[in-house]
C-alpha cells in the first residue's frame, strides 16, 4: 500500500498549473519552430513569429503567455492500493485547492475565470475553482495525473454529433474546422473522440490532447490502426483547407490531430472535436507517496531565435487624431502600429452599455472616435501596469456591433479572428473597421500597454472597462470599412495556393 499525503496532491496540483501557464511544452515549442520555417504565408509567419517570442517572453518572465489563463481540467488514475490516511478532503476539494491556491499566487497571480450560476448572476469564483476532474481507479499504487488549463476561445469551438454508422468522420470534421475559424488561435491540435456515447465521445477528444505531438514520428513509421490512419488524413486534409495561423490563411493550421476511440452502439458513431490553442498548457505527473511532484524547467535553448521587426511594412497611427476620414483608407490586411488611448470591454460590459443605450441613459465613457478592445486581462504585479493582455474572441460581440456603430460614434474594434456577417455588415454600413491582435501573444501585447486604469463595471473584474495608453500597439486590419474581411481572402487564397504546389509538413 501506497500513502499519499493530501498535501502532497495539492501542493503537486498548484505547482502544476503554475507552470504550464509560462511554461509551453518543449515538443509544442518545436512544432512551432517547424511550423514557423515552413510557413509561406507572411501574415501567417508573422503571427507565429509573435507566438513564439511571447512564448520565450512567458517563460523568461514567469507571467501567463495567455491572458485566458483557463478553467481548470484533470485527468486523475488513482491506483487501487493508494491510501490516503490524514486526507480530510475529498479528491475533488483536494484538486480544487491546488486550483485555488495556483489561481491566487500573488507572485504570478492568473486571470479568474470560471463563472458560478452559469445561466443566472454569472458570478466569478474569484480563484477559478471548480475545476473539472475526471477520475478513475486502476489497479497499482500510483497516482497518475494528467492536467490543463483550456482556454476558453478554443473549447467554445468543440464540436459534437451523432454520426450515422455509414457516414464518414474525415467528411463531417472537414465540413466542421472552416466553422471554427480562427477564433480556437490555431495553429495547434485538434483532438477527435469517436464512439463510446455522446459524453464519452466529448471526454475521449478532451483526454487525447493530453498526449505529446509526434505526428512526425507517426508519419515517419507509419500507422498501425485505424486511430492513427485518421491521424494523419486529418492533418493533412485539415491542413489543405488553408486556414493557417489565427485564420489568416497558411500552411500551419494544425500541427498534430489526436484520435482516441472507443466501443459504441450498433445504431450510432458519435463524433467529437475538441481543439487545443496556441497556449497549449499541459503536464503530466506521478505521485508514488515519496513526496510532491517536481517540474524541471524547459531550457531556453529550446526556443528558436526569432526576431522580427514588428515595425517593418506597418503604418503607425496616432488615435488622438484619428478620424474615420483616414480609417476609411485603410485595406484589409494592413498592418498598424497605435500609439494612444483606447477603451476595453468584453461580454458583459457591452450588454450593460447596450442597456443603458436602449434605456436612453447616458454612458459612463465617451466612444466617440475611439476603439474598444476586446480583452479581459490578467492582474499586475509589482512593476506592471497590467498583466497578459491579449484579445478575446471577436465574434462574441457581433450582435453589439450595429448599436454600438450607430450610437457612441465609435470608429471601431480590437479582438482576434474573424467576425461572422452581422458584424460585417454593420461595420460595412457604418464605415467602421476591425482590427485583430495576435491571440495566444498576450505577453508580447501587454509590453505596448503603458497605462492602464478601470473607468467603468468595477464590480465586473476582469471584463470592466479600463483604459489603455498604448504604444506602437500591432494589429493588422481584419475588416475595413468596405466590408473586406482578410479571414475570409487569406484562407481561399491559401487554398487555392496549396491545391498547386507541393506541401509537406513535418
Amino acid at each position: 500500500m501506497t500513502t499519499i499525503r493530501q498535501q502532497d496532491l495539492i501542493q503537486s496540483i498548484a505547482d502544476a498549473f503554475q507552470f504550464i501557464s509560462y511554461y509551453h511544452p518543449v515538443d509544442f515549442i518545436q512544432a512551432m519552430a517547424k511550423a514557423y520555417e515552413a510557413e509561406a504565408s507572411p501574415a501567417a509567419k508573422n503571427a507565429i513569429a509573435q507566438i513564439l517570442i511571447n512564448s520565450r517572453m512567458s517563460a523568461e518572465g514567469h507571467r501567463p503567455m495567455c491572458q485566458d489563463t483557463g478553467i481548470a481540467v484533470v485527468f486523475l488514475k488513482i491506483g487501487m492500493n493508494v491510501r490516503w490516511d490524514d486526507a480530510t478532503m475529498s479528491v475533488q476539494e483536494m484538486v480544487d485547492e491546488g486550483v485555488r491556491r495556483a489561481y491566487t499566487d500573488k507572485t504570478n497571480p492568473l486571470r479568474a475565470s470560471v463563472l458560478a450560476d452559469p445561466d443566472g448572476a454569472r458570478k466569478s469564483t474569484r480563484d477559478n475553482t471548480p475545476a473539472v476532474v475526471h477520475m478513475e481507479v486502476v489497479p497499482g499504487d500510483r497516482v497518475e495525473v494528467k492536467l490543463a488549463a483550456k482556454g476558453g476561445g478554443s473549447e467554445s469551438k468543440s464540436r459534437f454529433a451523432v454520426l450515422n454508422p455509414s457516414d464518414d468522420v474525415v467528411e463531417w470534421i472537414l465540413g466542421q474546422v472552416p466553422t471554427m475559424g480562427g477564433d480556437w488561435c490555431p495553429p495547434g491540435m485538434l483532438g477527435v473522440g469517436i464512439g463510446g456515447t455522446p459524453e464519452k465521445a466529448m471526454v475521449l477528444a478532451k483526454e487525447s490532447l493530453m498526449a505529446h505531438l509526434d505526428m512526425g514520428e507517426l508519419k515517419a513509421r507509419g500507422p498501425k490502426n485505424r486511430a492513427e490512419e485518421l491521424r494523419i488524413e486529418l492533418f493533412e486534409k485539415v491542413n489543405a483547407l488553408g486556414m493557417g495561423a489565427q485564420g489568416l490563411g497558411g500552411l500551419a493550421t494544425v500541427l498534430d490531430v489526436k484520435v482516441l476511440d472507443y466501443p459504441t452502439h450498433a445504431v450510432m458513431k458519435p463524433v467529437a472535436i475538441v481543439p487545443n490553442c496556441a497556449a497549449t498548457r499541459h503536464l503530466e505527473f506521478e505521485l508514488d507517496g515519496s513526496g510532491p511532484a517536481r517540474f524541471e524547467p524547459p531550457s531556453l535553448d529550446n526556443w528558436p531565435k526569432v526576431a522580427i521587426d514588428l515595425s517593418a511594412g506597418a503604418k503607425r497611427v496616432d488615435l488622438e487624431t484619428l478620424t474615420k476620414v483616414e480609417t476609411a483608407t485603410w485595406k484589409a490586411g494592413d498592418r498598424l502600429l497605435l500609439s494612444g488611448r483606447i477603451f476595453t470591454g468584453r461580454d458583459a460590459a457591452h450588454k450593460r452599455l447596450t442597456d443603458l443605450m436602449a434605456a436612453g441613459k447616458a454612458l459612463p465613457v465617451d466612444l466617440a472616435n475611439r476603439f474598444i478592445y476586446y480583452v479581459g486581462p490578467v492582474d499586475p504585479i509589482a512593476g506592471e501596469v497590467v498583466g497578459p493582455a491579449g484579445p478575446t474572441t471577436s465574434r462574441r460581440m457581433d450582435k453589439f456591433m450595429e448599436p454600438m456603430l450607430s450610437s457612441t460614434g465609435m470608429l471601431g474594434s480590437i479582438g482576434k479572428s474573424e467576425r461572422g456577417a452581422e458584424a460585417v455588415q454593420a461595420i460595412k454600413h457604418h464605415k467602421g473597421v476591425h482590427l485583430i491582435a495576435v491571440g495566444g501573444a498576450a505577453y508580447l501585447v501587454a509590453k505596448a500597454i503603458h497605462g492602464a486604469r478601470v473607468v467603468a463595471f468595477d464590480d465586473l473584474g476582469m471584463e470592466a472597462i479600463r483604459e489603455f495608453d498604448v504604444k506602437d500597439m500591432p494589429v493588422t486590419v481584419a475588416v475595413d470599412a468596405s466590408g473586406n474581411a482578410v479571414h475570409e481572402s487569406g484562407p481561399r487564397e491559401w487554398r487555392a495556393k496549396i491545391g498547386r504546389i507541393p506541401v509537406k509538413m513535418a
